[in-house]
């Protein structure tokens, strides 16, 4: 017969909305194990698995707080208890923990008033809660689920009877029960006491303070063709092979989780309405089964760049996702650069025989670049006056980690800007380069992006045991980058000053893209063409207040380690071919 030898979620502490899968190990007959579902039709040792999910309702309330969900509430925030506002947000544990929340607590009561008063007004965007005639049906009809069962001072309500179960709003502030029974397959009766575990407290998804596009000043002078306005997005979204409980110990783990991070990504990558999506350390199982189909839900397509060295299974790890909305653009090519294949070129070519071994060693590291040409629609249509046509061009990279291989992050960097300067040069086409550079502003591959070339006297330079980046003075581009959230520093007037605050003085690149425990830093960049497009909008950075003084990425509220970088650009006006 089956025997369940363990129960185990992901996550203890569920959350509105992120579905629960747990982990069920069973063993056959034979001795063998399987973590694989045996439904009903499909059974197994003439037995099957059956589940439920009920809700534990006590007869004792108790309220749990907003901000650390494990800790009982001891005060309530009382201008929370107005319209449009949960009860749940209102508690906190503790006065500092209610005093550290406030910057964003704060919000919750501005967007609560906006909703309200829009609701007045009629205004866009809100829910309806009118009842369409079409909805109702007459006559009585039966629950899905059978009364509440009683034990002792607690009431089970059964709210499910498939292995996951996803969280709402109906289970806020109460607890699960996962029971998994085994079942004969002939008299369907259940066999034996069934297993059960319990969760923590259901609880509501924390929501950070939205963050604002900033319009950025001076381009009023330059002749702006209107047609030509789109934005793009950098995000290093973090693999769930990468988000370790031991790398992240400070993020709890319930907001480590894929399930969780993947809605919570979903969810702000969606809330930004990019144009264009690139996305680095994409999970390859992740782009299919995820963020492929759900992003096309929204109207996007989606383009895919593997990393190149396999893992067992025949997965890779990770890659380079680039999407673009159906409706404002069509697909006109794509480029894949793939840094192993030019190391071994470049070992072919100027590394002696009796140290290519090594070089490739040191080369090879697997990363890649997504290079797509995207041609411009009007209303939703190809334009076909060949004069008129409007192609961009958008680089998508994630090049190598490895803090002491500065001479192997320069070559790449080199490498990618060489490819586009060839499609540069085929076609007069807005050029941008976006991703995770792995490089600190003034650093080299930065110096090389954003000047065009590397003073000799880098003290980056220095670390070349291949002589790869010999003579120095090859190490230049002609493309007419720079680097878009300069633009803050270039602004006028009171109202940017919040922002050139969160600029580092020395290079104008944000304080930080990625905050950590053992890391605060800029490593990601969104460049572009300077003579072809201009920054209308900058969505606006962070600051280490917002993020709240106690925490680093991943958290709760940001469900990666850099944040999403975000720039409006319009198009000078000019004819491309």
């Amino acid at each position: 017969m089956l025997a369940v030898v363990r129960l185990h979620l992901p996550s203890d502490i569920p959350i509105v909305g992120i579905e629960l899968t747990p982990y069920v190990l069973i063993r056959r007959l034979d001795s063998t194990v399987t973590a694989d579902d045996i439904p009903e039709s499909s059974p197994v040792d003439g037995h099957f698995l059956r589940y439920k999910w009920y809700r534990v309702q006590s007869d004792k309330n108790v309220a749990v707080c907003s901000i650390h969900p494990s800790e009982p509430a001891k005060l309530q925030c009382l201008a929370c208890l107005k319209p449009n506002i949960p009860v749940a947000k209102s508690y906190h544990c503790t006065q500092k923990c209610f005093s550290d929340a406030w910057p964003h607590h704060r919000t919750i009561h501005e967007r609560a008033a906006n909703a309200f008063n829009g609701n007045q007004k009629g205004g866009f965007g809100h829910f309806n809660n009118s009842v369409s005639s079409a909805n109702l049906t007459i006559g009585y009809t039966p629950p899905m689920y059978p009364a509440g069962i009683k034990h002792g001072d607690e009431t089970w309500f059964e709210v499910g009877r498939s292995k996951t179960y996803t969280p709402t709003a109906d289970d806020i502030g109460h607890v699960l029960k996962f029971e998994c029974s085994i079942a004969s397959a002939v008299t369907k009766l259940r066999v034996g006491q069934p297993n059960t575990l319990l969760t923590n407290r259901v609880i509501t998804a924390p929501s950070p303070t939205p963050r604002q596009l900033i319009h950025v000043d001076g381009t009023g002078h330059l002749d702006l063709d209107r047609r030509g306005s789109f934005t793009v997005m950098s995000y290093k979204v973090l693999s769930e092979t990468s988000a370790s409980n031991d790398l992240y110990n400070y993020c709890p783990p319930w907001a480590l989780s894929w399930p969780y991070r993947r809605q919570n990504l979903l969810r702000e990558i969606v809330g930004y309405r990019a144009d264009i999506i690139c996305l680095q350390e994409v999970q390859n199982d992740h782009y299919d089964d995820f963020f492929s189909p759900e992003l096309e839900k929204h109207g996007y397509y989606g383009i895919f760049k593997r990393k190149t060295t396999e893992v067992p299974g025949g997965k890779t790890i990770d890659g380079c996702a680039t999407f673009y909305r159906r409706d404002k653009f069509a697909h006109v090519k794509k480029y894949e650069v793939e840094f192993n294949k030019a190391a071994h070129s470049l070992a072919e070519a100027v590394i002696p025989t009796t140290q290519k071994k090594i070089a490739l060693n040191r080369l090879v590291k697997d990363n890649v670049a997504l290079i797509v040409v995207l041609e411009m629609k009007v209303n939703n249509q190809i334009v076909d006056n060949l004069a008129k046509k409007q192609l961009i061009c958008v680089a998508n990279t994630h090049v190598h980690v490895q803090q002491d291989l500065k001479d192997v992050k320069l070559w790449q960097v080199h490498t990618l800007l060489k490819g586009l300067e060839k499609i540069a040069a085929s076609a007069d086409i807005p050029i941008m380069v976006c991703g995770d550079f792995n490089s600190v502003p003034g650093s080299a591959p930065h110096e090389l992006l954003a000047v065009g070339k590397v003073d000799p006297s880098h003290h980056d330079l220095t670390v070349d045991p291949l002589n790869i980046l010999h003579p120095h003075n090859k190490l230049v581009h002609q493309l007419p980058l720079v680097s878009a959230y300069t633009a803050f520093a270039r602004t006028v007037g009171v109202a940017f000053e919040q922002h050139k605050r969160r600029l580092d003085n020395r290079t104008n690149e944000p304080l930080f893209t990625s905050i950590t425990r053992d890391f605060v830093g800029t490593l990601d960049y969104i460049f572009y063409s300077a003579d072809s497009l201009i920054v209308a909008s900058l969505l606006e950075l962070l600051d280490e207040e917002s993020l709240r003084k106690d925490t680093a990425l991943p958290s709760p509220g940001w469900s990666s380690d850099h944040i999403a970088l975000l720039v409006e650009f319009r198009c000078q006006n000019k004819s491309w071919h």
